[in-house]
Formats: structure tokens, sequence, C-alpha cells
């Protein structure tokens, strides 16, 4: 789904830039590549609530910052407000 959004919105892999726009702002790029990190390609994930995915995400920050060593990003909530506008499928 990732990469059909990017085609949606015209915007190529690389384009750092657009996608942090795409993606709530600054870092948005960071946050995209983590939920390309979360899940592999053709594989779904899917949350009840937009606090589930919120958590999720965070969740999967707060372990690969630990492993890392490195203090863990905040997720802003521009972030979640694009993710969620972005990932949002409606039945």
């Amino acid at each position: 789904m990732l990469d059909e959004i990017l085609q949606k919105h015209k915007i190529k892999s690389n384009d750092l830039a657009a996608i942090d726009r795409l993606f709530g702002g600054a870092d948005g790029y960071y946050w995209y590549h983590t939920l390309r990190h979360m899940c592999p390609k053709n594989a779904i994930m899917t949350w009840r609530s937009e606090d589930e995915m919120r958590a999720a995400v965070q969740d999967h920050e707060n372990e690969t910052a630990a492993e890392d060593e490195v203090k863990p990003q905040v997720l802003q909530d521009a972030h979640v407000a694009a993710i969620v506008k972005l990932l949002s499928v409606r039945g």
C-alpha cells in the first residue's frame, strides 16, 4: 500500500522532501520508513483505531531505538493524522 500511496501522489521513493510533506512534515520520511520496516511488502497490517495504530508504530520505534541504544523519536500528531488519512480504508 505504501508504494501505491507514493504512485498515487506521483512521488518517487527517493524524494525525501515530498515524502516528508506527505507523511506530516518534518520527519515524515522517518515514519514512512518505519511503516515500511514494520510491514514487509505483500503483508497487511490492520488497526481498529487511530490510538491502536499510534501505539503500534510508537512501540515499534521504541523497540528499535532500544536495540540501537538511542533515544526513540516521538510520533507527532501531524504524522499520525497524515498516516491515518493515507492508510485508512473505507468499507
